[in-house]
């Protein structure tokens, strides 16, 4: 039975793919080839819905509002036929809130008791009939205990197949090949941390929710989602303005934390939401290490321990807000720099800066076949 969330190695034949990203109010198209030394950007593109401003339900999908099959392929198939695209061979992100996923720790086993290990756990902790879901499931890590115990990290993922077949749906509907599926937090963890040993906490702000994970070495170990957001930001410099969503949006993109005078006050409207945002990454950054670094022997105490974070979607280019990150979260702060990875024509270059953060999780998954 094919399952989407399963690795497509059997298809590297195929040596151009599209990450897809469908997000709550956007989707982001990066087309990569494999040649080479670097995976390479072909074309990328995004269409970008500003209607969630004025109404609330006016986005593509967020965690209470459904996906719409065919206005979303309609969308999708608008956006492949401006970018003059002619790969139909796509890997497509789901939400985090679309999920359910959750780090494991047990004992060492060869893959076949794994397997009937994370059945069992499946049934023991999905929220939802297993025959209603689809799993899979990720060794992250491995290390031995105090007593000599030899111990596996293991990342459990489950998806609805609800959710599944309206992908399916969407992309058979756009002319498009869906090959595999995979939540956004895979993507970032391969894009941002593959080849790094320094354990990372990703915030990934989008318009309408933030997406927060850790990871290391390329490899997703904890995830979890908020719906407070940049539209959030947006809000409440409008409602506190008396000023149109669209206008604040404006002043939001051209000020951010950093203004002077009079225009401090748009920080201060702002930070009561964001310090929301920073709130549940200090609870994500301290689940993880509570149920992790103190599992490990006395002479590896400093591993699992979060060293750094790094922002990632559209809201990581406010500006200043790297600088306020460093300072609430107490560890150094990066702007995502998912084009490090990859190699791209000279003419993006100017252009890195802004799009990179945004863009992490659609090249992430154009180079899931690559790495």
């Amino acid at each position: 039975m094919f399952n989407p969330l399963k690795s497509l190695k059997s298809a590297l034949g195929r040596r151009t793919y599209l990450g897809v990203d469908i997000g709550t109010t956007s989707i982001k198209i990066a087309e990569l080839t494999g040649s080479g030394v670097k995976p390479i950007l072909k074309n990328y593109g995004v269409l970008e819905s500003y209607g969630h401003l004025e109404r609330l339900n006016n986005a593509i999908q967020t965690s209470s509002l459904k996906m719409l099959d065919n206005e979303t392929a309609e969308l999708l198939e608008k956006l492949v036929e401006q970018l003059d695209i002619r790969t139909t061979d796509a890997v497509a992100s789901l939400p985090a809130f679309a999920s359910f996923t959750t780090l494991l720790d047990v004992p060492a086993m060869s893959p076949q008791e794994t397997a009937q290990a994370m059945e069992y756990q499946a049934r023991a902790l999905v929220p939802l009939p297993v025959s209603e879901v689809t799993i899979d499931w990720l060794p992250v890590g491995d290390y031995e205990d105090e007593k000599g115990i030899k111990h596996q990290q293991i990342f459990l993922i489950s998806v609805p197949n609800e959710h599944i077949k309206k992908y399916q749906r969407i992309f058979k509907t756009a002319g498009l090949s869906l090959r595999a599926l995979e939540i956004e937090g895979l993507s970032l963890a391969r894009i941002l941390t593959t080849g790094d040993l320094v354990t990372t906490l990703i915030v990934d702000i989008g318009a309408r929710s933030t997406n927060i994970s850790i990871a290391e070495r390329g490899l997703l170990k904890y995830s979890a989602q908020t719906d407070f957001a940049g539209g959030s930001l947006t809000q409440s410099i409008a409602s506190s303005l008396n000023i149109s969503v669209r206008r604040a949006e404006v002043l939001k993109k051209q000020k951010g934390l950093v203004g002077m005078g009079g225009e401090s006050e748009l920080s201060t409207l702002m930070l009561p939401f964001l310090d929301v945002i920073i709130g549940e990454a200090k609870r994500v950054k301290n689940n993880y290490e509570k149920n992790y670094s103190p599992r490990l022997p006395r002479s590896e105490a400093g591993k699992g321990i979060v060293e750094r974070v790094i922002l990632s979607g559209g809201g990581a280019n406010l500006l200043g807000i790297e600088k306020y990150f460093d300072e609430q979260m107490k560890l150094p702060t990066l702007k995502a720099e998912p084009f490090a990875k990859i190699s791209y024509p000279p003419e993006v270059e100017p252009l890195i800066r802004e799009i990179g953060a945004p863009f992490a999780v659609a090249l992430g998954l154009g180079i899931r076949q690559f790495t």
